[in-house]
C-alpha cells in the first residue's frame, strides 16, 4: 500500500500539484535538517543544501526523469541531499568521516544497510553495537533508526507509526537504548 500512495504522489508531483510538492517539502524539511546536522554544517547551509535537494528533485520528476521509485520519496531526496552535503565538505576542505562512502549515494537507499561497512573497518565498539542491534526486536530497531539514522523527531516518529503519544515514544525508545546498552555491556566480546 506505501508503494502505492507513492506512485499516487509521484503522479501528484507530475501533474505540478502545488499541495503534493508542498507536503513533500515540508514533511521531508525538518528530518532533513536533523539528520544533516551530524555533518557539522552550519544550519543555513544546511537549509541551503535541502532546498537545492528539493530542487533538483523537483527537476527530476518535472522532467520525467523519475518514472517510478525503487524507495520513499524521502529516501530518495536524502539521498540528493547527501551527495550535496559531500559536495559542500569537499569544497570547504573538510573531510568526510570514514564512516561514509561516496559511492554509496545513489537513487535509492537501503538505510542502514547501505552504510553498512566492512568489519575489519570497524572498531570493538562499533561491532558490539552492530552485533548486539541485530538482536533487538524489530520495532527497537525501527524505533531507534527513524530517531539516530534518519533524523526523525519524536513528533514526526508519532506522526507516522503507531504509537500512542510522544510519552509512549520516549519511554519505547528509552527501554530499546537501555536493553542495547545492556547486552553491550554484559556480552563484550
Amino acid at each position: 500500500m506505501a508503494n502505492n500512495q507513492e506512485e499516487i504522489s509521484l503522479q501528484s508531483l507530475k501533474q505540478g500539484s502545488d499541495q503534493a510538492l508542498q507536503q513533500v517539502y515540508e514533511d521531508n524539511r525538518d528530518k532533513f535538517i536533523n539528520f544533516a546536522r551530524r555533518y557539522n554544517l552550519d544550519t543555513d547551509d544546511i537549509i541551503d543544501i535541502y532546498q537545492d535537494a528539493y530542487i533538483v528533485f523537483y527537476n527530476n520528476v518535472m522532467s520525467g526523469k523519475i518514472e517510478s521509485f525503487t524507495s520513499s520519496i524521502s529516501t530518495y531526496l536524502f539521498s540528493i541531499g547527501k551527495y550535496l552535503i559531500f559536495d559542500k565538505m569537499k569544497k570547504n576542505n573538510k573531510k568526510v568521516s570514514a564512516n561514509f562512502d561516496l559511492s554509496l549515494v545513489k537513487d535509492s537507499d537501503d538505510l542502514v544497510t547501505t552504510l553498512d561497512v566492512e568489519n575489519e573497518a570497524l572498531t570493538q565498539e562499533q561491532k558490539l553495537l552492530k552485533q548486539h542491534f541485530k538482536d533487538l526486536g524489530k520495532q527497537c530497531q525501527e524505533l531507534l533508526t527513524l530517531f539516530y539514522y534518519r533524523g526523525f523527531t519524536i513528533k514526526d516518529i508519532l506522526k507516522h507509526s503507531n504509537y500512542n503519544s510522544e510519552n509512549v515514544i520516549k519511554s519505547a525508545k528509552s527501554r530499546c537504548l537501555k536493553t542495547l546498552k545492556q547486552r553491550i555491556n554484559s556480552n563484550p566480546k
